[in-house]
């Protein structure tokens, strides 16, 4: 894996769910800037409670910025042309209109 940094915005509205054992995530798309005007989506799991909330009170389009631990992958579009895509398992969030939020790392 890939700790990194995601700008861009989020796409649709963060999903609330909840796993077999009862633990509560979000899961988020965010749509990010690549080269030569292309798109990279960005499929972000949280599980940090701070996170989870902040990442709730965002909307469709809000700009945000991510860290994280980062997978690349590919995935093959309607017209069959693959396209490259990443998963992050987020840790922070920047949004355009506060601060930070969080868990300290140490790793």
């Amino acid at each position: 894996m890939i700790d990194g940094l995601v700008a861009g915005r989020l796409y649709g509205d963060a999903e609330r769910r909840i796993d077999k054992a009862g633990k509560a995530f979000t899961v988020a798309k965010v749509r990010a800037a690549a080269g030569d005007g292309e798109v990279l989506f960005v499929n972000m799991i949280a599980f940090e409670a701070a996170l989870c909330a902040k990442l709730a009170s965002l909307r469709d389009g809000d700009l945000l910025a991510l860290a994280g631990r980062l997978t690349p992958r590919v995935w093959t579009d309607k017209q069959g042309n693959t396209r490259p895509a990443l998963d992050m398992v987020a840790h922070r969030l920047l949004a355009l209109h506060d601060g930070e939020v969080g868990q300290q790392r140490s790793d």
